[in-house]
């Protein structure tokens, strides 16, 4: 059996995956990090360090034929690579992220095939987390899922009739970027937006706004001491402190839910899915985002529409990265009919 490299590229690190395919599975057999760290190395310099690790790795693992575990010189059949966008999948470009200054068109397919003498993929972050969830996750046995970050950022991965959807170049599934309310935090560039009440950075911004009206009315917050700790406060402190009971971060996620709602109801109601399946804050906040999103769903979406489709955590957890980039290269190298990195 082959062996598959994943690539996951990040704003401040890469993780290369060493992998395998096993039936209705794959298994990481190494994995390493680095940093990423684009203002103070090139891209130059990360696509080096992939090819290098990808070496170490496989020395690790590569052993006599029939050594137990050993791969005994299998080839590389596949390298997947996962990054933000923009990025041009087909000419496997990656076309400047926000996360990644510099990284202007960089050609990281050509220059990967050429070091690693394997083909090699590109899908954004999204689109290869929906992949990993569709094939060996939350959404197996679907073939119309949609996959929904909500970690950092709110972004979608489409799986329609059976297939990924990317769209006409690259943007389909920016469902971020759609406003839902007039008013609210900022994300995506606007005010209201899916992203900016449905993300890391925005339960933060919620939650600021909240304390900042709590502290004005003379009331204590539990999970901030006062104005000069605002700045501190993020969506994991908010988790924590509804974790404890605190009735503020509760109401903060209560909100945050109810906009996820209202996003996925529109969801729901444009592309009749079988299966929604959300990532990151929702699968660890799941019991506080949950009541308000179904009760915004209930008054928003079709009811038939609604009532076929699930909405569930992604079941690949902290992981989710790692086995994106190696469906990435799993998908592709198999032939299977999910678009072209060229």
């Amino acid at each position: 059996m082959g062996i598959l490299v994943g690539v996951d590229i990040g704003g401040t690190k890469t993780t290369v995956v060493l992998g395998r395919t096993r039936l209705g599975g794959l298994d990481i057999l190494d994995r390493t990090q680095f940093p990423t760290e684009p203002r103070t190395r090139s891209w130059h310099d990360v696509v080096r360090d992939i090819i290098g690790a990808t070496g170490q790795m496989r020395a690790r693992v590569e052993m006599p034929p029939g050594a137990a575990g050993g791969l005994g010189g299998a080839p590389l059949e596949g390298i997947g690579v996962s990054c933000g966008g923009p990025l041009d999948s087909r000419a496997g470009l990656i076309q400047s992220p926000p996360n990644l200054p510099g990284w202007d068109n960089v050609p990281v397919i050509r220059e990967l095939e050429r070091g690693l003498g394997s083909r090699a993929f590109l899908q954004n972050d999204a689109n290869a987390c929906a992949l990993a969830e569709w094939r060996f996750g939350a959404g197996r046995g679907t073939r119309n899922m949609v996959f929904l970050t909500f970690g950092t950022g709110m972004g979608a991965g489409l799986i329609l009739d059976g297939r990924l959807y990317e769209g006409t170049n690259d943007l389909a599934g920016e469902v971020g970027h759609v406003r839902l309310a007039e008013e609210g935090p900022t994300g995506y560039g606007k005010t209201g937006t899916f992203e900016a009440f449905c993300s890391g950075g925005g339960i933060a911004a919620l939650a600021r706004a909240a304390v900042e009206k709590r502290l004005d009315a003379g009331q204590h917050v539990g999970f901030c001491a006062g104005r000069e700790s605002l700045a501190l406060i993020t969506a994991h402190s908010v988790g924590e402190a509804a974790e404890t009971g605190d009735a503020a971060a509760r109401e903060i996620l209560a909100l945050s839910g109810k906009f996820l709602g209202r996003g996925v109801a529109m969801i729901i109601d444009i592309l009749n899915p079988q299966r929604i399946v959300i990532g990151s804050i929702f699968a660890r906040c799941r019991r506080f985002l949950q009541p308000a999103m179904e009760k915004e769903i209930s008054g928003e979406a079709l009811t038939p529409a609604a009532r076929a489709c699930e909405v569930v955590p992604a079941a690949l957890g902290e992981r989710i990265g790692e086995y994106a980039c190696l469906t990435v290269a799993f998908a592709y190298a198999e032939g299977a009919d999910n678009g072209s990195s060229r």
